[in-house]
């Protein structure tokens, strides 16, 4: 609140309690002097809970946790006593209270960074005859459905639903009348108000509303687990949840600047979803955690300017959508005036990004310990044996000497080991950040199905027979193993349950044009869906290719409307390139709010791609619309099809001269577009397009793509070349592609067709 407002709005206050001018003065210099305070110190408090007696376990929190400490000390430059980590049975509703007030409360000093994080179940409890508690982003709170009765129902006498926060003990049967044991919503709201400073952070990876599952244990929705429980019982909080209440607001009636500033949330608050929609976990090769924090902690880790918390949000959206659909949205809710602050209130330690941190030394220092988290998980899980990183050089470092790359011999989950390729490894020390060099991949990866726990266990093992025989496809049960995408039947358009079955994202969301005819035997809808699966596959694969943010070649795209002039909608940029014009790197934001980008059906749309670097580079543009069919833009028919930018130049696709227009169609859903720069000319991929009788005409056009896996394995091929990485010499497999981050550049753009 600005100086001025601050004194306007307290003055009325005080005139009506009588105060003098010289009061309100002496009032608003300390609040000045407070906010003109700095400090240094950075405290979090980091709660997390798998295991919940006489309840599902939950399988991502703690290591929620874990993402979120790595990333303060070793990106944040947090000090380990500074983070405070309560998990399973230390975070009792009375510990997680009591930690806040001890770790946080009485140590914050005004100007001091606090984060706050849950990882755990939420849910809701109806209070009996209570005053409606705000909800968590301002909406009116989930009306509840009335029973029919011939008196009239009064307002006081529908209970009021509170969302709550459960620790390890919320679950556990209590005395009778003597409340559910949890930390309500509006107790977390009072012990951040009473913090000193306003550079506050709350996360909440958790969840409130429960949709019906079925019945199903552990909750899932697809093959995501599912962090909210019913309804608790019971229609109050217990008798030590409303006294501390009672005790937090008492203390803040008596700050006169705190009862001035009136009852906003303050910081920022980073939840997992909407509250009328659920937080998800999932399971990844090796570790499972929250789809949220994961997406929220890489973004962290990669970043390399003060992006503001709002263009952060944005982006970890467009990710959680990837994985969720609509099932999950994250939100941001903070004051107007933050919107444009940084994440967490402060710029990471290094004005440069990593993809993990030397966490540890073996071996007589000859083997580095690493986490890997800012690499996306989906490239994580995948990521080859032999893979090679850089050593980045800390901010007063003699940046003329050459510090060691390390390779990758073992992975478990997020911690890999790596050799360290270098005689001198006394340059090697805990907590210095890597950059990935080299990315390996296996050449035989291929498509993961689960199987929707709701099937029958007689066609649970009719889908596992029939995928069997699809090459390069496998199928698992849901909930059990990762997974790319999900088998269940289409829910029935009728009151006649006749089998129907389509191919769905993993939060059980319908993928466009996979669903049969009802009564259709299982094996004949796995071979309907074959097609489907090879797409999928090779959209699988494309993704693998995205290193926006590690790439060191030096190009820029920008997704455009064609619409009365042209509309800039969304810029990429490859963030570590060397450039002439360093101000190029910096990204802006036209979304006014932290929705996916939305496009509606009709929309002409255009990409302008630009060459920052000294050579000349080629493009492939494929991709996936929102009917789940594969695209690609297909180079003129002349004597050179390739798609080329010389230096310092730009080119748009489509051609403004074309008569082949960009124009996004029909049905809703996401769509998504990846831009592939290269050193050297796409000639493999450029011949599978050739193969199935591309369009005719001298024109470039975006056109279906009808052999997308043909093409995207070309695409691998080709950037393997480009790359020229002696692979003989670093141990890498020719069962394997090596592709060198100074060689090619993926830019990627998903958006949402409405």
């Amino acid at each position: 609140m600005k100086r001025r407002a601050f004194l306007q709005r307290a003055g009325i206050a005080l005139a009506a309690m009588g105060a003098s001018e010289a009061g309100l003065l002496w009032i608003s210099d300390r609040y000045s002097q407070a906010l003109a305070q700095t400090s240094s110190r950075k405290l979090a408090l980091l709660v997390g809970i798998n295991q919940y007696p006489q309840s599902p376990a939950l399988a991502g929190c703690l290591t929620d946790v874990e993402l979120q400490r790595e990333l303060l000390l070793y990106r944040f430059g947090f000090q380990p006593q500074d983070v405070l980590v309560l998990t399973d049975g230390q975070a009792t509703r009375q510990n997680i209270e009591s930690a806040f007030v001890e770790h946080l409360i009485k140590q914050a000093k005004p100007g001091d960074g606090v984060i706050f994080h849950f990882s755990g179940y939420g849910s809701q409890l109806a209070v009996a005859g209570e005053t409606p508690i705000p909800a968590v982003t301002g909406e009116t709170p989930i009306p509840q459905e009335k029973e029919t009765t011939q008196l009239p129902i009064t307002n006081d006498q529908l209970p009021k639903i509170q969302n709550c926060l459960i620790g390890f003990d919320g679950l556990l049967s209590t005395k009778d009348n003597a409340g559910v044991n949890v930390l309500a919503e509006e107790t977390l709201w009072l012990l951040l108000r009473s913090l000193q400073s306003d550079r506050i952070t709350t996360i909440l990876d958790t969840s409130f509303t429960d949709p019906s599952t079925k019945g199903l244990i552990p909750p899932l929705v697809g093959n995501l687990r599912m962090r909210s429980r019913p309804l608790l019982p019971g229609n109050q909080l217990g008798a030590k949840e409303l006294a501390f209440q009672a005790e937090l607001a008492s203390q803040l009636k008596t700050d006169a600047i705190q009862k001035l500033l009136g009852t906003d949330k303050p910081g920022q608050l980073l939840a997992a979803s909407d509250s009328d929609r659920i937080a998800t976990e999932l399971q990844w090769n090796g570790f499972s955690a929250g789809v949220f924090t994961y997406a929220l902690t890489q973004h962290l880790w990669q970043v390399t300017e003060a992006t503001t918390v709002q263009i952060a949000m944005s982006r970890i959206v467009s990710t959680v959508a990837q994985v969720a659909g609509h099932q999950q949205h994250p939100s941001l809710t903070c004051p107007r005036s933050e919107q444009q602050t940084q994440t967490y209130h402060f710029s990471p330690e290094l004005n440069t990004g990593a993809e993990g941190a030397v966490i540890g030394l073996e071996d007589s220092g000859k083997t580095a310990l690493l986490w890997l988290a800012g690499l996306p998980a989906t490239i994580l899980e995948i990521y080859g044996i032999n893979s090679v990183l850089n050593v980045v050089s800390p901010a007063n470092a003699d940046t003329e000497k050459t510090l060691p790359t390390l390779q990758i011999r073992s992975r478990e989950g997020l911690k890999a080991k790596a050799r360290i390729l270098s005689t001198d490894v006394d340059q090697i020390q805990s907590g210095q950040l890597v950059q990935e060099s080299i990315r390996v991949l296996p050449r035989n990866i291929g498509l993961t199905v689960a199987l929707d726990a709701s099937l029958e266990r007689i066609e649970r093992v009719d889908a596992t027979s029939a995928f069997a025989n699809v090459p390069q496809v496998s199928s698992v049960i849901a909930g059990e193993q990762p997974a790319d995408c999900l088998f269940a039947r289409v829910d029935a358009v009728s009151s006649i349950s006749i089998p129907q079955y389509g191919l769905f994202n993993l939060g059980k969301e319908l993928i466009a044009n996979t669903t049969g005819e009802p009564g259709e035997a299982i094996k004949t809808a796995v071979y309907r869906l074959t097609p489907k699966l090879r797409t999928q596959l090779a959209a699988k694969l494309l993704r693998l290719s995205g290193n926006e943010a590690s790439s060191r070649l030096a190009v820029k795209a920008t997704l455009e409307r064609v619409a009365q002039g042209e509309q800039i909608l969304m810029h990429k940029v490859t963030r570590r390139a060397g450039r002439k014009n360093p101000s190029n790197r910096v990204l802006s934001s036209v979304n006014s709010d932290t929705s996916i980008l939305r496009m509606a059906v009709g929309s002409q749309i255009q990409y302008r791609l630009e060459n920052e670097s000294e050579s000349p580079v080629y493009v492939m543009l494929v991709g996936i619309d929102s009917g789940g069919n594969a695209i690609a833009l297909y180079p003129q028919t002349t004597d050179s099809k390739d798609l080329v930018i010389l230096p310092g130049e730009s080119i748009v696709i489509p051609q403004i001269t074309s008569p082949f227009k960009s124009i996004v169609s029909a049905p809703p859903g996401l769509a998504e577009t990846h831009l592939i720069f290269s050193l050297a000319p796409f000639r493999s991929a450029i011949a599978a397009l050739d193969s199935v009788n591309p369009p005719r005409g001298d024109q470039t056009r975006i056109a279906p793509l009808f052999n997308p896996l043909d093409v995207a394995r070309a695409i691998f091929q080709d950037l393997h070349q480009a790359s020229a990485v002696t692979t003989d010499a670093l141990g890498i497999s020719s069962d394997s592609w090596a592709l060198d981050v100074n060689a090619w550049a993926t830019l990627s753009f998903v958006y949402e067709v409405v």
